[in-house]
């Protein structure tokens, strides 16, 4: 047997039977991710004043309170804590890298924080300044 059929057997041996699959909760908050997510990729399209303002006032608090929570997001944290009582739990790979582990588990791409912080935050910006410049053209 050569080392990778080693390695691939030991890595074999340490997977379940049976992926564990996500229960009610984990599959609201995962889902309710994606709702923010296209809303996040999408809001500035939306032509309407108030929601472009709501947008605009969304994307900087999400920013905020990534920096502040450590790069968690509440959502992640409020799972936690209705499954722990605990705010944090260092056993949710999701918590602080839901997209760190959505590019991992989609693409298969192995990034480190700082990478995954670099894309996200130059694209909330891209986004925002696309936002703004939608609404000033649907306010003026």
């Amino acid at each position: 047997m050569t080392a990778t059929e080693e390695d691939k057997t030991a890595l074999e041996s340490a997977l379940p039977d049976v992926p564990q699959k996500r229960d009610l909760l984990g599959n609201f908050c995962f889902y309710l991710h994606f709702v923010v997510m296209i809303f996040v990729v999408l809001g500035w399209l939306v032509p309407w004043t108030p929601v472009l303002i709501f947008y605009l006032v969304l994307l900087p608090s999400m920013v905020a309170q990534w920096r502040f929570n450590k790069n968690s997001c509440v959502l992640n944290n409020t799972e936690t804590w209705l499954r722990t009582g605990q705010w944090r739990d260092s056993r949710n790979v999701e918590e602080g890298a839901w997209l760190k582990t959505l590019a991992e588990n989609v693409f298969g791409w192995k990034l480190v924080h700082w990478q995954v912080d670099a894309f996200t935050y130059s694209i909330v910006a891209i986004l925002w300044l696309l936002g703004l410049g939608h609404f000033l053209h649907w306010a003026g």
